[in-house]
């Protein structure tokens, strides 16, 4: 099955906030304050899978940030095992203050591009903002967070009952074509690293849609399978992701489609599997 733009988009997110998590205390802030902004996280877990990034790592930053009065934990009414996070004034007041300290990445994360390509990648990503300001500049690391997330929350709308969420778009349908498979073939599948798959396996589990038997090429590993709920769950799951696509077809054209994908392969080409 062929990637679609918002998991390449997924991935392209996903390595700039691995690099900014590896880049200092200010960078790692960023990336958690500016997700808040765009949407509260039902759970610190909820926050882990949205960023791709470690579940141990978020619970050390959010202790910070909310000693700094910049994140507040509220106990969930779906789940009082849980807390909800959200940001303050205060916070949002430093995510601005970060922002403009870390403009500076966008070289960085631009280097496979040429200039004219540069240009062709920001009028594209500057398209799938919500509310576009034909008078502002906008970062690179801006626009692909802001593309990803409006992407993220419309393939979240359109699960919205089915108890999955757009990060579970192309697992399901490649365990289906694959299964019974080992985790570790799943990640190379979806470009994932082991532990962003296993996360994202431990959800589906949990729900009931995936299960883990045991590999009858290797007795010493699981092997992953749908369950009779999650097969029922794929027409749902594909008739989402077509109308993400729709959307996207709208906003871009064909040919905006054709060249946001060459693009972000370029970005993606020659790195490694994303966290």
């Amino acid at each position: 099955m062929q990637e679609t733009l918002g998991h390449l988009l997924r991935q392209v997110f996903t390595q700039i906030t691995t690099e900014a998590m590896s880049s200092g205390a200010q960078s790692r802030e960023f990336v958690v304050l500016n997700a808040l902004a765009d949407q509260d996280a039902r759970s610190q877990q909820d926050l882990a899978h949205r960023l791709g990034i470690n579940r141990t790592i978020i619970v050390k930053l959010l202790d910070r940030l909310q000693a700094a009065g910049y994140v507040t934990r509220t106990r969930n009414p779906a789940n009082r095992r849980t807390y909800v996070l959200s940001l303050t004034g205060e916070g949002r007041t430093a995510l601005a203050d970060l922002r403009e300290a870390i403009e500076s990445r966008d070289d960085q994360i631009t280097a496979p591009l040429t200039e004219p390509e540069r240009a062709r990648f920001t009028e594209l990503l500057t398209r799938l903002l919500p509310e576009p300001d034909p008078d502002a500049t906008y970062s690179t690391e801006h626009l692909i967070t802001q593309a990803h997330y409006r992407l993220r929350r419309l393939g979240d709308h359109l699960l919205a009952d089915s108890g999955l969420r757009t990060r579970h778009f192309l697992l399901l349908p490649t365990l289906d074509r694959l299964a019974p498979c080992p985790q570790q073939q799943l990640a190379r599948e979806l470009s994932l690293t082991e532990p962003a798959t296993a996360a994202l396996v431990d959800e589906l589990v949990q729900a009931g849609f995936v299960t883990r038997g045991q590999d009858p090429h290797d007795r010493r590993r699981y092997a992953l399978e749908l369950t009779g709920e999650g097969r029922a769950r794929l027409p749902e799951i594909k008739v989402a992701m077509a109308q993400v696509e729709t959307e996207l077809r709208g906003l871009l054209g064909e040919d905006g489609m054709r060249d946001l994908r060459t693009l972000l392969l370029k970005l993606l080409d020659g790195t490694g599997p994303t966290e």
